[in-house]
């Protein structure tokens, strides 16, 4: 999968696109070049390798064996894809004689919608027409075009096929390069190479190889994820994943965005006004709300709506952002957003304790209320700084909520208890465990680098932690959406078993900033591993299996990747390892690293706090050290 939306493009790991299933070249959702065959001297290629060169880029090659005298191929074929729709097919020739080849190239295409290629709906390719120095397909509401450079000797419209005769010297190599556009449609132009511009320098080094690879990645797929707000091409954010997912989806775009500050804050602030413009005005009990669809909850609970997610992370970013460096004068103008997200949370609450789902049930959600939690206390944190009022009314309604939350939400069993899943509008909770229960443990960074107060107390958050800890939620591959204990466990469950990548480095993140480092290493272990199994291009979830000796993650069929909170989870879990809790408006940053270094000695390197670079290191001994800090800023104790 080569990513730079909105454009990507899907192979095998045979080069060739067929045209089966889903290989193409896609832009914005529609699919411009299905099919692209190479035949030199009448033959196929054998393929020998595939491997990505980038996040929008893939190397595929391949050889031909052109004489009967021997078992070694003379000629490699080399081709270069890029998801901007440009292919380059490159000859190198091993032969000790001059060759004359033919080199044919059969394209065709469906112009048919994402959607319909995904559910196998597409309809037959289109006839072609020669056109310039390549290929034309059209239809009522679709055109694109293949030129190719050089000139083919000969174009056949009835085959789609463009020929070359190609002279090859000993040791010579010949290039063909080809590119597909939608009439009309320039180069692509990738968001993310100005977003996270100062983040390509972060490095990640010591003594665990993977951390560099994982950090790289993540921050190509974040780039390539990133789009551009149509009337305000200065705001961008990130879609929520390919190819499933390229639009923009307001809670993953926020979480996204919360887990790559320590990579910059201008990413925060583009997802922050872009969704600011589409927010919910005027009267009602919907004022206020950022707009999201619904969710899909797994087995026991009906479908979530994100808009209340997104719209609990809205306030949360922002504060958030403003203590890792995002310039006062931003703040201001997205404060007014964020009271309205605050206004409405407390009228959506009214005279109860709870916030309740929209939906007619009228249940209330443990993962929500772990939301609404944090959202109230670092809203009244950005009220305080700003003067503005309803601080004293969020922390009251706050500490009600912690104070009814840990009894009301908790089951009590012989095995130490668990935090419900939800809570029935007649009381009744519902029992099961799942990954969410990990937002829990995701508090919220106050001022002077201090952590937020959770939903559970001291025991209840440690019997949590053994939970998360234990081989029903762990698979060995990261935190299981659904313990495998629990009914209706599926291990491919979108919400039912899976394991997701963000819910894990929530996790991670937590567990290590509690001081539960144990369980917080083997989940971090597991993720690295799974990481490694995919390329480090973790997808957004994979089968929650057992893992055992030899095995490899599962991949789901149905799971986005590249995806913008998998992406972004890699940055969050190593820079959760070292602990930075920056207040930038103070000009402090403390370092609270895994004493444990799970991972060994670590070293972060050109990261973003007050708008500077950042560099930390951890010693085995999990000690930290600042080597590189904005000047004036202050190492807090």
């Amino acid at each position: 999968m080569c990513v730079a939306l909105p454009a990507f493009a899907i192979s095998t790991d045979q080069g060739q696109l067929t045209g089966r299933g889903l290989e193409g070249f896609y832009r914005a959702g529609r699919r411009i070049l299905s099919r692209c065959q190479v035949r030199v001297a009448g033959r196929e290629p054998v393929a020998v390798q595939a491997r990505m060169l980038s996040a929008d880029s893939a190397r595929f090659v391949a050889t031909l064996r052109l004489s009967t005298g021997g078992p070694d191929p003379e000629i490699v074929v080399e081709r270069i894809r890029y998801a901007d729709g440009t292919e380059r097919i490159t000859l190198h020739s091993a032969a000790g004689r001059p060759l004359r080849l033919p080199v044919e190239v059969s394209l065709g295409t469906d112009l048919a919608e994402m959607g319909l290629v995904a559910s196998g709906g597409a309809g037959p390719e289109l006839p072609a027409s020669v056109h310039d120095s390549g290929m034309r397909w059209s239809t009522a509401t679709a055109h694109c075009t293949v030129t190719a450079d050089p000139v083919p000797a000969d174009a056949v419209a009835s085959a789609g096929l463009l020929r070359w005769e190609v002279d090859l010297p000993p040791g010579a190599s010949r290039s063909v390069e080809l590119r597909v556009r939608p009439d009309g449609a320039g180069p692509i132009r990738l968001a993310g190479h100005g977003a996270l511009r100062s983040a390509v320098a972060a490095r990640a080094v010591g003594d665990d190889p993977r951390v560099q690879p994982l950090l790289d990645r993540s921050v190509e797929d974040l780039q390539a994820l990133l789009l551009r707000a149509p009337e305000h091409p200065t705001d961008m954010y990130p879609a929520a994943g390919a190819p499933w997912r390229c639009g923009l989806a307001p809670a993953e775009a926020l979480a996204a965005a919360r887990m790559a500050l320590p990579l910059g804050t201008r990413l925060a602030a583009g997802t922050l006004r872009t969704l600011a413009r589409s927010q919910l005005t005027g009267s009602g009990p919907r004022s206020g709300m950022i707009p999201g669809p619904l969710r899909d909850a797994g087995p026991h609970l009906p479908p979530g709506c994100t808009g209340t997610e997104a719209t609990l992370l809205f306030p949360v970013l922002l504060a958030e952002a403003r203590r890792w460096g995002l310039p006062g004068q931003e703040v201001e103008e997205l404060l007014p957003a964020a009271e309205r997200c605050l206004s409405w949370l407390i009228g959506a609450v009214g005279d109860g304790t709870f916030l309740p789902d929209a939906h007619p049930s009228g249940l209330a959600r443990c993962e929500t209320q772990a939301h609404a939690h944090r959202a109230a206390l670092l809203g009244a944190d950005l009220c305080d700084a700003y003067s503005l009022e309803g601080a004293v009314g969020l922390r009251q309604w706050a500490q009600r909520l912690r104070t009814t939350f840990r009894e009301a939400f908790w089951v009590e069993d012989r095995a130490g208890g668990r935090p419900a899943l939800a809570r029935l509008r007649d009381g009744r909770p519902v029992p099961h465990l799942t990954g969410g229960a990990a937002h829990l443990l995701d508090t919220g960074l106050l001022g002077a680098g201090v952590l937020a107060p959770g939903l559970l107390d001291k025991v209840q958050t440690e019997q949590l932690a053994r939970l998360l800890g234990g081989p029903a939620m762990d698979s060995g591959w990261g935190l299981r959406s659904l313990g495998a204990k629990e009914a209706a466990y599926n291990p491919f469950g979108h919400r039912g078993g899976a394991v997701r990548v963000q819910e894990t480095a929530v996790a991670v993140a937590g567990l290590a900033a509690a001081g539960y480092d144990k369980e917080a290493s083997s989940l971090l272990r597991g993720m690295l591993a799974a990481a490694e199994s995919f390329g480090h291009r973790l997808p957004e979830m994979y089968a929650g299996e057992q893992r055992t000796e030899g095995s490899a993650p599962l991949p789901h069929p149905a799971a986005c990747r590249p995806a913008a909170t998998a992406a972004a989870a890699g940055a969050h879990v190593l820079t959760a390892l070292s602990g930075i809790r920056p207040d930038a408006p103070a000009g402090t940053v403390k370092l609270r690293p895994v004493r444990s270094a799970p991972l060994g000695e670590l070293g972060l390197t050109a990261l973003s706090v007050a708008g500077a670079p950042f560099s930390v290191r951890v010693s085995r001994l999990g000690l930290a050290m600042v080597e590189e800090a904005a000047d004036g800023l202050q190492l807090g104790v």
